[in-house]
């Protein structure tokens, strides 16, 4: 008896592979020291800014190239729709009775 496997939906079918964009490679975690006031810092393939100084390196630093918005994962799939502001959440009606103002704060206990 032969077994065969459905693919997931993290596994496309056959023939949707060319449609994906090929996975990025990890980020490299390096290290060095800040330009501007010497602290010991980390960063994502050579791109740095320090938490203590608020130095940044320039993006053109890093080692490697930056991926470009096609090859970015999070990229939203639906292109070409026009985004429709979402709905206002439910209010009032329009027409439909308010309470009176009143005092502000506990009525009055008469002592």
């Amino acid at each position: 008896m032969t077994r065969t496997t459905r693919p997931s939906a993290a596994e496309p079918a056959d023939g949707a592979t060319a449609r994906l964009p090929a996975p990025l490679p990890a980020p490299e975690l390096t290290e060095a020291e800040c330009r501007r006031c010497g602290t010991y810092i980390a960063g994502l393939d050579g791109r740095y800014a320090c938490g203590v100084c608020g130095w940044v390196n320039d993006h053109s630093e890093g080692h490697r190239r930056l991926p470009t918005a096609d090859e970015d994962p999070d990229r939203p799939a639906a292109r070409g729709r026009s985004r429709r502001p979402r709905p206002l959440p439910p209010g009032p009606q329009e027409g439909a009775e308010r309470p009176a103002p009143g005092p502000a704060g506990p009525a009055p206990t008469g002592h």
